[in-house]
């Protein structure tokens, strides 16, 4: 049985999904970008900026879920400019600092919202 998960510390959806669903102990998180919980606009700031703002929206969807960030097995990440990669890497280390998730990093022709980052996971719950 799935479990849609919904939080006011992550920003709503934008479209027609959730920010997360649990299907027998896994949580399929939506992929986060750079909006701001109720006010649903880009934080200024440049990559890092964005980044954070990304992994603190991805970790209210995790726990929420009754998961943690040291649960998440696998991320996605997907940048409007692989040139992002090591400011990106830099921020999304602080949060996994022991025994990382899996993960991929992309580059993309745009992202919603015109953002520079957006990241998605799967964890245990």
């Amino acid at each position: 049985m799935k479990k849609i998960v919904k939080t006011s510390a992550a920003p709503d959806a934008i479209g027609p999904y959730s920010q997360g669903v649990v299907h027998n102990g896994i949580l399929y998180c939506s992929g986060q970008i750079a909006l701001i919980p109720g006010e649903m606009k880009i934080i200024d700031g440049g990559v890092k900026i964005q980044a954070e703002q990304v992994m603190e929206n991805m970790k209210a969807v995790v726990e929420v879920s009754g998961s943690s960030m040291e649960k998440v097995l696998k991320c996605t990440i997907f940048l409007a400019d692989m040139n992002d990669f090591t400011s990106v890497n830099e921020v999304y280390g602080r949060y996994f600092k022991a025994d990382p998730p899996a993960r991929e990093a992309v580059a993309v022709k745009t992202l919603p919202k015109n953002v520079l980052v957006e990241i998605s996971c799967i964890a245990a719950v």
